[in-house]
């Protein structure tokens, strides 16, 4: 007990604020590193591993307080650079992931082109909609948050993919009947429960659950939302409570990358939101 007492008191010499930052940036360090592999086969074992160099180097350091152990301190040195070659290898694919994200020119390759590659999904997706007549209700979240209505709907949070947003809205799979959020190039929810627009708001139209419920959130929100008919495979889209319908890919693109757009410039969404306040 004695020598960790003496071991924390010799800690304790160095000004506060060097061990302040010392211990902040190790932390900051491996948060990143635990948080980068969240959800890989590596988690378990990194944590294994920065449990077993810490709590080697304490009791090394602890036992060198009373007896010199030259060759235990040696041996620890090598075992350090095997665990080191070991990690390498054991985290390959996980180094690999973080040094082509670390490469990646994020100058070049900003927002605007991950906005742009959604833009190209979604349509993607919709468009095969329209083809094959599937029912799909997407609603594109931008300045105001939708969590609340995210939280009523089963978590997804992966990358907006064609593919995905098919296998989601396949007929009789479990997550089709509602609608899904995106947020910039994320699907953060699907089988999401919207509010259903008032009777009395939908001038004389009769239409159907999804189309209530896309005037619905739009008219609450400042959501973009995209609509296929199961019945005509019409595409349709609402902003601000208003319902465009018969879309074609050409316009369904326009559409969502002026929305996008507004996502990645949130000045712009400012100044369109104050000219359509201006128009109405």
């Amino acid at each position: 007990m004695e020598t960790l007492i003496n071991y924390f008191y010799r800690v304790a010499q160095n000004p506060w604020w060097v061990v302040a930052i010392e211990l902040l940036l190790i932390g900051l360090i491996v948060y990143w590193a635990v948080d980068f592999l969240e959800g890989t086969r590596g988690e378990r074992l990194f944590r294994g591993v920065i449990f077993i160099l810490i709590a080697g180097v304490l009791i090394l350091n602890l036992i060198s307080e009373r007896s010199q152990f030259e060759r235990i301190e040696y041996l620890f040195k090598g075992f350090l650079i095997v665990v080191l070659i070991i990690a390498v290898a054991a985290f390959q694919p996980e180094v690999r992931r973080a040094l082509i994200k670390i490469g990646q020119p994020r100058f070049l390759a900003g927002s605007s082109q991950h906005l742009a590659r959604t833009v190209e999904e979604l349509v993607a997706a919709i468009t095969y909609f329209a083809k094959t007549k599937t029912g799909a209700i997407i609603v594109i979240e931008k300045q105001v948050a939708l969590g609340e209505l995210v939280e009523t709907g089963v978590r997804i949070d992966a990358r907006v993919s064609a593919e995905l947003l098919k296998t989601i809205f396949y007929p009789g799979t479990p997550l089709h009947d509602m609608a899904a959020i995106v947020r910039a190039d994320r699907i953060l929810a699907a089988n999401v429960q919207l509010p259903l627009a008032e009777a009395g708001t939908v001038a004389g139209t009769q239409l159907g659950s999804r189309h209530r419920a896309a005037i619905g959130i739009t008219t609450g929100s400042d959501a973009v939302c995209v609509v296929v008919s199961e019945e005509t495979g019409t595409i349709s889209v609402t902003e601000d409570g208003r319902l465009v319908r018969d879309l074609d890919a050409s316009l369904l693109r326009r559409r969502l990358i002026t929305a996008m757009h507004e996502i990645a410039n949130p000045a712009v969404t400012s100044v369109v939101g104050k000219i359509k306040k201006h128009n109405a």
